[in-house]
């Protein structure tokens, strides 16, 4: 028995030092990546520069409204939840996978009544003297079996299994980045809106004042019955505009609740005080195209993908070569339970089991050509991947300045009709033009100012979308806690 056990100690030893890993060996695919990002803009208030990305780029809003919301989300968010457990089903498969190349040990224990066929079998030989038909067998052993994995297939399913949970994890940073833009950019629309409530609500001020004027003067004659009902008209058009602004406030509000599971209005008391639409910084860190790569998890996510392809590759390379096992069996029987715990009622198997693929019928084959296209299929995925994450920063780059460029001349077109309205009101009040001016330069004026406040929150947002597509951010989800909360089907 112990020469049998050192038998077997030896050759797993051998076979240990004989084994290798078949199959390609995967390598960081190499991107050439263009040394800057475009030409510097420097006709517009916010600049970017060629510096680190700021990876909690949304405190460069000075806003502690929005930064309390985004704390929240990396732990309440219920995406990032699901998120987190695709990652520990992951790592659970992983240790599925990785136990194939350990020992398996199996404990057996048995009892069993039979009874023998007189007209069966035992009538083909003749029993011992007095031997029964009928009795009891206990039975009680140990199995063992190891695959000495030795040309890598477990191995390279180990590798692929621990490339895919690293996708894993990579999918969930992509899923926070998303919603931390997702989650800027609804508080910044929501101040947007707020700030058009104000100027619509200013406005309606201004019409009011207007309409008590214009009843006034036709008391007196001075005014006609056309000025009086242009000036109402005006009054209830700017009034019609509330209800629609209001109604994309709690919407927004209602986004915001759902981003961090609460109930709907659970934040209205919270976000409903308006406040100003966050500035942009004055100079806004953007890296460099090489950088990328390194930060955005969706080119993160699509290089684990190809990794994982590439050792599934070697799992299907290693299907052609032999495959080595270590079995043994050990177990105590006997027709008496006395005699089945005693070691003269031992019995014993062991040795090792060689498995050659001979024919398979073209399984093997198949299943490499449909690994290795796989693994080009990745490749081909990252390479689009990482085109498109440049594409997305050169955009993004791009409407930001254009958004900058294209509030200057709101704000000049504002100017410009503040002066044409306070000239239409004198004049309406010296008598030397009717009414209708005055409406007119109001309209446009209120048009120009709600444009005015768009811009500043297209800017915002757009440069949200910036930070969102160079990659920044996904850090705060690493670092927080899921908080205890009850869920609908914990109860």
């Amino acid at each position: 028995m112990r020469s049998v056990a050192k038998l077997i100690i030896v050759l797993a030893f051998g076979v240990g030092l004989l084994a290798c890993t078949v199959g390609p060996d995967f390598r960081p695919p190499v991107v050439p990546a263009p040394g800057v990002w475009g030409p510097e803009r420097t006709d517009v208030p916010s600049r970017t520069i060629a510096a680190e990305v700021d990876s909690e780029w949304w405190r460069s809003f000075n806003d502690p409204e929005l930064t309390s919301l985004i704390s929240r989300l990396a732990a309440q968010n219920l995406d990032l939840q699901s998120a987190a457990e695709r990652v520990m089903q992951g790592r659970a498969q992983r240790q599925v996978v990785a136990s194939q190349g350990l020992p398996n040990l199996d404990e057996q224990s048995q009892f069993t009544r039979t009874r023998q066929s007189p007209n069966g079998t035992v009538s083909l030989f003749t029993p011992a003297p007095g031997a029964p038909l009928q009795y009891n067998l206990w039975q009680n052993g140990l199995s063992a079996s190891w695959e000495l994995d030795l040309f890598g297939r477990i191995r390279r399913g180990v590798e692929a299994q621990d490339a895919a949970t690293l996708a894993s994890v990579e999918n969930r940073r992509g899923i926070a980045l998303s919603l931390l833009a997702e989650l800027a950019q609804d508080y910044l629309q929501l101040r947007g809106v707020q700030a058009e409530l104000a100027i619509v609500e200013r406005n309606a001020q201004v019409a009011a004042r207007n309409t008590v004027l214009v009843r006034n003067q036709f008391s007196n004659g001075v005014a006609t019955t056309l000025d009086m009902a242009q000036a109402r008209s005006q009054q209830a058009t700017i009034a019609a505009s509330v209800p629609p602004l209001r109604t994309l406030q709690a919407a927004l509000i209602n986004a915001i609740g759902l981003l961090l599971a609460e109930q709907p209005r659970a934040l209205q008391a919270e976000l409903t005080p308006r406040s100003a639409q966050p500035a942009v910084p004055l100079l806004v860190p953007v890296g460099l195209p090489g950088a990328l790569v390194r930060r955005r998890p969706d080119v993160r996510e699509a290089e684990a993908r190809l990794h994982a392809a590439t050792a599934q590759t070697g799992v299907a390379v290693a299907g052609f070569y032999p495959d080595v096992s270590l079995s043994g069996m050990g177990d105590l029987n006997g027709l008496k339970f006395v005699n089945a715990f005693s070691l003269p009622s031992g019995a014993f198997q062991i040795g090792p089991t060689l498995s050659i693929p001979l024919f398979e019928g073209g399984r093997l084959t198949g299943q490499l050509r449909l690994r290795r296209s796989e693994q080009r299929e990745a490749a081909i995925s990252f390479q689009k991947t990482v085109l498109q994450a440049w594409q997305e920063v050169d955009n993004a780059l791009t409407a930001f300045a254009e958004a900058q460029q294209q509030r200057m001349q709101t704000a000049e077109a504002t100017r410009q009709n503040q002066a044409a309205l306070q000239a239409a009101q004198q004049r309406y009040a010296e008598g030397a033009a009717d009414f209708l001016n005055v409406i007119t330069s109001e309209s446009q004026l209120l048009q120009s100012e709600n444009s005015l406040a768009n811009s500043d929150t297209e800017i915002a947002t757009d440069l949200v979308a910036l930070y969102r597509a160079l990659g920044g951010g996904w850090q705060v989800a690493d670092t927080a806690g899921a908080v205890d909360k009850a869920h609908w089907y914990d109860r």
